[in-house]
């Protein structure tokens, strides 16, 4: 028997270090998480969230790496994966009261779009 697994196309969108937290950035990603494309820009476009531009960015992104570089069509792409990682947090300090400081957590995150077509 042979093992024939079909390949399906993908077109992915990463960005590294994106100076916002994770958590901030789920909130945004789970509204648009399985809607085609052209529906999940307009959620995000009237969303108003912190992550919301950085994400309509990186969603312009995938749909431009979806028709010039894996010929996949505007119209049957929807978003198959989105999430968003944490990345290393920036340590700062802040002086406080009786000569003592405070730590500042400047946190970043890893954002990943994945787009696929539907059959």
């Amino acid at each position: 028997m042979q093992n024939t697994e079909v390949i399906e196309n993908e077109a992915k969108a990463t960005l590294k270090y994106a100076r916002i937290s994770s958590r901030k950035v789920k909130i945004v990603a789970d509204l648009i998480r399985g809607k085609e494309v052209d529906e999940a820009l307009a959620i995000v476009k009237f969303t108003p969230k912190a992550s919301s531009e950085i994400i309509e960015k990186l969603l312009k992104s995938a749909i431009a790496n979806a028709e010039n570089n894996h010929q996949m069509r505007h119209e049957n792409l929807y978003v198959a994966e989105i999430y968003a990682n944490q990345g290393p947090t920036l340590k700062r300090i802040r002086p406080a009261a009786k000569g003592s400081a405070v730590r500042i957590r400047k946190r970043t995150s890893h954002i990943t779009i994945v787009l696929k077509e539907k059959k």
